[in-house]
């Protein structure tokens, strides 16, 4: 089936309200994104729950993908007249039918973090069967290693796991982190989740891969102390459980904090100091993943 795509370009007053009038009037779908994507005047923002509504950037391209038949002349005088005298730019295109599974597979490719952990979705063939090998799929939980704290967060724990090691993945998402541990040699590893589709992910993941890791719901009391402790959540959510975190350690643990900008990595690290002394922070594309031992 062939789709008319409108696209519009608007600065960041009126986005969601023109996304959603564009949703009444019978798109599809509507999308958000910077206008300069992918340039070098691209503008980087980062939105938490807790910085209250929704951010845009100063310029930006809504995409609705309308039924082919539909008149996008009607549609555009409609937009026109709902938020006149807005400065709005249109485009539209045909977008022809194609197969939207392999078009969606091919944007995720297999990722190499230190030449020894392979990252691999299950419709690609192993690149290094030498190396460690994890099958991921992109899903409902976070976690498919191509964002830069999750490769962070696994360069860590190649440098950090030893055979006597016991883990606790804190925000375990799609239990990638837990996989990698295992996979690494770890004794024991527990991955902790307040989200039960992430706790279902990870233990589909946990399957696939063959590892035998222990799945926990957050709302559940956990007992387990960790020798490495690794979280790669929200900033916010660091904030509010760093005397969790740091009750969760072993004396002596190790810990990976990420999910961090670098903006933010200075406050993390004054609420920690209560417990923990910091090793050098490494860094990938703005975002920060410190490391610490507990005193």
């Amino acid at each position: 089936m062939a789709w008319t795509s409108l696209i519009i370009k608007i600065d960041n007053l009126n986005v969601e309200s023109i996304s959603d009038y564009l949703i009444e009037l019978g798109a599809v779908s509507a999308t958000i994104q910077n206008s300069h994507l992918n340039e070098s005047d691209e503008e980087l923002i980062f939105g938490e729950p807790h910085d209250g509504p929704a951010q845009f950037w100063e310029k930006n391209e809504i995409q609705a993908l309308f039924d082919k038949n539909i008149n996008i002349k009607e549609i555009i005088n409609n937009v026109k007249n709902e938020f006149e005298p807005l400065n709005i730019q249109f485009t539209t295109s045909k977008v022809e039918d194609q197969d939207w599974v392999k078009l969606t597979q091919s944007q995720f490719n297999p990722i190499c973090i230190q030449k020894k952990v392979w990252i691999i979705p299950s419709w690609h063939d192993f690149v290094d069967t030498s190396a460690i090998n994890i099958i991921i799929d992109p899903g409902l939980a976070f976690g498919t290693g191509a964002h830069p704290t999750t490769q962070l967060c696994i360069q860590w724990l190649i440098n950090k796991v030893k055979p006597h090691s016991n883990v606790l993945d804190i925000g375990c998402g799609s239990g990638i982190l837990s996989i990698t541990a295992k996979k690494l040699g770890a004794k024991k590893v527990v991955g902790a989740d307040i989200d039960s589709q992430a706790i279902q992910a990870s233990k589909e993941n946990g399957k696939v891969n063959k590892t035998d890791i222990e799945w926990i719901h957050s709302d559940n009391a956990i007992e387990f102390k960790g020798d490495l402790v690794v979280a790669n959540i929200l900033s916010s959510a660091l904030k509010v459980l760093a005397p969790v975190i740091a009750n969760h350690c072993k004396k002596d643990a190790s810990i990976a904090l990420s999910g961090i900008l670098s903006s933010q990595e200075n406050e993390i690290k004054e609420i920690y100091s209560t417990w923990f002394d910091f090793e050098d922070s490494i860094i990938k594309n703005g975002w920060v993943c410190i490391s610490a031992s507990k005193r």
